[in-house]
């Protein structure tokens, strides 16, 4: 069952064969759940297409967790007593960022095109919904940041009621930050879920928005992605993973205060899951050297406890 207020952390995205099954792994899951009061945690199966406008996505090679190590650590998750969400996601292995595969709206002879790919997404979908069911999760979300791809509005509805064949949990999306609006087909999920990775000062206007979209479908929200660096300017444009600024915990935990108090004001909002918890812990004497968006021994870390431990 999943939590009434959803405390979470998406938990080593991305990672290859081989991580998420080590002793290491699950003694980092244990520590984020001692230490964050997480009540939920999202895990994110990668897979690859070689180019943004390439039709075929891998989700077979050592570059993808494997099924029985992705089975293991949802077990391990669900004896902590987290609920757990699915979301598997596509990258380019290019670098290209997943938001802009795109193909022409209209079939062309010799070009690539949105039927092949989203035959390939589907099963890659549908390969990770089984799993999902078959250990009982909490959640399953059907991709994220695809934003070139949301308006192919029959493809995602037939996509998501092909995952409804095989996965009978709550099901959701996880469109990209300023997208909420963008998305026509909300109806056919059973959560609204976004990336909330908002400006320090403008949430109060960004969830304004929001809300108008969660209120007209009449759908529960969550942000499946929020969180902002440790590194100095991060909380101005926590959606720019590029910034290099100098070590800046305090202005961190500064946005993560903000961030939670706006989210805390509104109704509409049923929690987030943060983004992220890693595999490899680092020597908490050494958070200047680590400016990412992790909040492990960073002042953040005592602002999303407390907030979490308070939801509950």
């Amino acid at each position: 069952m999943l939590p009434d207020h959803i405390c979470g952390l998406t938990f080593a995205p991305f990672v290859p064969a081989g991580v998420i099954s080590t002793e290491k792994a699950k003694q980092s899951l244990r520590i984020m759940k001692e230490q964050t009061h997480a009540n939920f945690v999202i895990f994110v199966p990668a897979a690859y297409q070689a180019t943004a406008t390439s039709e075929e996505i891998d989700f077979t090679s050592p570059s993808t967790m494997r099924d029985d190590e992705l089975k293991e650590i949802i077990d391990e998750a669900h004896a902590l007593g987290l609920s757990v969400a699915v979301k598997p996601t596509v990258n380019c292995m290019d670098g290209t960022w997943r938001a802009h595969i795109h193909f022409f709206d209209e079939d062309v002879p010799c070009e690539p095109k949105w039927c092949n790919w989203f035959k390939s997404y589907t099963a890659f979908q549908l390969h990770f919904a089984r799993i999902a069911e078959e250990k009982h999760c909490e959640m399953f979300i059907a991709g994220c940041e695809m934003v070139m791809s949301d308006h192919r509005e029959a493809e995602w509805r037939q996509l998501i009621s092909d995952i409804r064949g095989v996965y009978h949990g709550p099901v959701s999306y996880n469109c990209d930050k300023y997208q909420e609006h963008n998305v026509t087909w909300w109806d056919a999920v059973d959560v609204i879920s976004s990336s909330g990775y908002y400006p320090i000062d403008d949430w109060e206007r960004q969830l304004d928005r929001i809300e108008t979209v969660v209120r007209r479908f009449g759908k529960p929200f969550f942000f499946a992605e929020t969180g902002c660096m440790s590194a100095e300017g991060s909380n101005k444009v926590p959606n720019d993973w590029s910034i290099a600024g100098a070590s800046d915990p305090a202005g961190q935990q500064a946005w993560y205060e903000v961030m939670l108090k706006a989210c805390t004001s509104r109704s509409f909002v049923r929690g987030m899951a943060l983004w992220s918890w890693t595999v490899d812990l680092y020597d908490p004497a050494d958070i200047d050297k680590y400016r990412d968006y992790d909040i492990y021994a960073k002042p953040a870390l005592r602002t999303v406890a407390e907030y979490y431990k308070g939801q509950q």
